[in-house]
């Protein structure tokens, strides 16, 4: 197998996921919960765009060979997931 068909196999593959966590998001957002359901439903939405954010950046963007930079976009996404989070909840 050449390396291009690898490279192409993994991008479909990714794109595949993306549409798969989308899809699930989607899902998500559309249930209807009250009281603690409305917290789990937004955690699970911000999970998932955590993931989404993770798979882009490894994948499409080429990080997966820069540990360094990975970590620190990790870091960063869940930082920042976590302030969102803390923000909906603290205004629900």
């Amino acid at each position: 197998m050449r390396q291009g068909s690898i490279q192409t196999d993994r991008l479909i593959r990714t794109w595949l996921l993306l549409a798969v966590l989308s899809i699930a998001t989607t899902a998500l957002t559309m249930l209807n919960s009250t009281g603690g359901g409305r917290y789990a439903i937004g955690l699970g939405v911000l999970l998932l765009a955590g993931a989404k954010a993770r798979l882009i950046l490894r994948d499409y963007l080429g990080l997966a060979a820069s540990v360094f930079w990975m970590r620190a976009f990790e870091l960063s996404i869940g930082l920042f997931l976590a302030a969102a989070f803390v923000l909906f909840a603290a205004g629900s």
